[in-house]
């Protein structure tokens, strides 16, 4: 039962031996990335990085649901875009707001 399930997914339209499959799996690289960068201090994120990271995951979430052969790869690692590139955009907007804050405290 095993080799057979081994066999369809070799033989599927989004499987190993198309760039179906290799494009998105080398893609985690970018989320896994985004992820080491969670012990990254917050003055250091970039904002049109993580824009970039959010808005990729976000538009390819949606053309890999419509797209034929179906790439499940492919829109598991765009959610993963998304959701740590939002993660990052909340942490920086955070550190933001709150440095301003305690500049205006300072000032009065």
């Amino acid at each position: 039962m095993a080799t057979s399930k081994l066999q369809a997914l070799w033989n599927h339209p989004a499987g190993p031996k198309t760039i179906h499959f290799w494009a998105p799996t080398f893609k985690w690289g970018i989320s896994i990335a985004n992820i080491a960068d969670f012990q990254k201090p917050p003055e250091n994120i970039s904002y049109l990085q993580q824009i970039a990271v959010t808005c990729t995951g976000m538009i390819w979430c949606r053309c890999s649901t419509v797209i034929t052969p179906k790439n499940w790869n492919l829109f598991s690692v765009n959610v993963a875009m998304a959701a740590t590139g939002l993660y990052q955009l909340t942490r920086k907007i955070k550190y933001d707001y709150a440095t301003e804050g305690e500049a205006a405290v300072e000032n009065e």
